[in-house]
């Protein structure tokens, strides 16, 4: 809800642009977040990030599975040989043979148990029952249950895999990602801060140059005056046409400088219109331009706690999360070469089945059990891969007190010039206001004739370099409270 308020204000400020022309410094920095690539880049990152760490948090959940196979097989799987199927295929023929055999032999030894009525009428009860057919048939049904027709085979498994204990992977592994999604946030506000940073240095460019050409406008017309003046008392006889000519040389300067300051403006306006996401020829207005003077606020420059600074700039905090993710990346080289312990669980299914012969039907079964792997022997790669990471890790925390130390380096030069710009300024100021009494003598002397023009231009000459020099500092003041306010990490845009 508060980021689809937050577009249509956007939307709102616009049309608002386009309808009046003119911009705040809030809106300036308004437009240039929405605009800025980069700042779409790095939001992009904290996404990805963030659903990388739900990523990582999945693998505490059971992993589900599903497998699934069909082959087809030139040659079929055979349990009993060729010669086997052919003697269990004739088999009731080999033992009505061997029973005739049998009874031929009986009868060659004992001859006279053919003049036994009784055994004789055995015999040819024997000799009419059919025993081969069946024992053919029984054999043969017997080749055809040991059929296997394995040519087409299919194959399916359900499996279902949970882990126990995988040496702390899992955790460090959760860990990283949180401490990642953290870091793009982190690099997000820093890249926030330095859009907010540029779009100033641009706006306030525009106005000291905005500034700087109503000055020479004004000097142009102050010249203009003299000159005129000049050629009234050429005419008159009371001055030279060397007077006249060192006003004109003084005029044509003057023209070049305005030139100069209005070509300089034009391309500090088409800078500012790149940072908002404007049209490069949009004729903008900048609300500061309106003002006649830019006396900035004062800046409290002093209690300044450097824990504070350390908490709230992005950089440090960047660096620190970065150590936490050197760490933890020890904990997960070291959990490669720990045990890890998972269970497992499946239903697996197969056609042709085994379960009750071989049948051409889908059927399976389900398993339980638990994997465990162990780490034996490999020659010390566990030992050196973690003295590595360690070695990344103290790199890294050795990289957060260095840019500790150059962040209180930044501050306190930060102070430094917040404090010598507010002196600029203060002298400054009172060099316009000399150099204005000196401009209003030098007119008076003029007009009365007791001052040479030369002086006069000398007086113009001097009142314009302390015009320039107040707005310079001015400016200063404004850029090196924005810098004061970058080294301690407050450079934000106002809700």
């Amino acid at each position: 809800m508060r980021k689809f308020f937050c577009f249509i204000w956007l939307v709102c400020l616009t049309f608002s642009v386009g309808a009046q022309e003119v911009l705040s410094l809030d809106s300036c920095r308004a437009l240039a977040i929405a605009n800025n690539k980069e700042l779409l880049i790095s939001q992009e990152k904290t996404n990805s990030a963030h659903y990388q760490r739900k990523a990582a948090f999945t693998n505490y959940l059971p992993d589900i599975s599903a497998t699934g196979g069909y082959m087809r097989t030139q040659k079929e799987i055979s349990l009993l040989s060729d010669a086997q199927k052919g003697a269990l295929g004739s088999m009731g023929t080999q033992v009505s043979g061997a029973m005739q055999n049998g009874i031929q032999g009986i009868l060659t030894q004992h001859p006279e148990l053919t003049q036994n009525p009784q055994f004789m009428a055995l015999i040819q009860a024997l000799g009419s029952v059919d025993v081969a057919s069946p024992l053919n048939g029984l054999g043969n049904s017997l080749v055809d249950a040991f059929r296997t027709d394995t040519r087409n085979m299919y194959a399916g498994a359900l499996t279902l895999t949970q882990p126990l204990y995988m040496g702390g992977k899992i955790r460090a592994y959760n860990k990283i990602t949180k401490y990642a999604e953290e870091l793009a946030r982190q690099q997000h506000d820093s890249g926030l801060q330095d859009v907010i940073l540029s779009t100033d240095q641009a706006y306030w460019q525009v106005v000291s140059l905005a500034s700087k050409k109503k000055l020479a406008e004004g000097y142009l017309k102050l010249l203009q005056k003299l000159e005129s003046d000049v050629d009234k008392m050429i005419a008159e006889g009371v001055a030279t046409k060397a007077d006249g000519l060192s006003v004109k040389v003084r005029v044509n300067e003057a023209e070049m400088t305005l030139t100069k300051v209005e070509d300089g403006l034009s391309l500090s306006r088409m800078l500012l219109c790149q940072l908002c996401g404007l049209d490069l020829s949009s004729p903008i207005t900048l609300k500061d331009e309106r003002e006649d003077d830019l006396s900035p606020d004062p800046v409290a420059a002093n209690g300044i706690d450097l824990n504070t600074v350390y908490a709230t700039r992005p950089e440090v905090r960047s660096l620190e999360l970065a150590t936490e993710i050197y760490k933890q990346k020890v904990n997960v080289t070291r959990s490669e070469y720990l045990p890890s312990l998972a269970l497992m669980g499946s239903y697996m299914m197969t056609n042709p089945s085994v379960f009750n012969g071989f049948e051409k039907k889908f059927k399976g079964m389900w398993n339980v059990g638990v994997v465990l792997q162990v780490p034996i022997w490999h020659w010390g790669e566990g030992m050196y891969k973690v003295k590595a990471a360690k070695a990344e890790a103290r790199i890294a925390q050795y990289q957060l007190d260095d840019a500790k130390e150059k962040i209180e380096l930044q501050v306190n030069q930060s102070v430094f010039k917040v404090n010598e710009a507010a002196k600029k300024l203060i002298m400054a100021e009172k060099n316009l206001e000399k150099a204005d009494e000196n401009l209003r003598y030098a007119t008076l002397g003029f007009e009365e004739g007791v001052i040479a023009a030369s002086n006069v231009l000398e007086a113009h000459t001097a009142w314009l370099s302390a015009q320039s020099e107040k707005i310079d500092a001015q400016i200063d003041v404004k850029l090196t409270d924005i810098y004061l306010k970058k080294a301690l990490g407050e450079l934000k845009i106002k809700n």
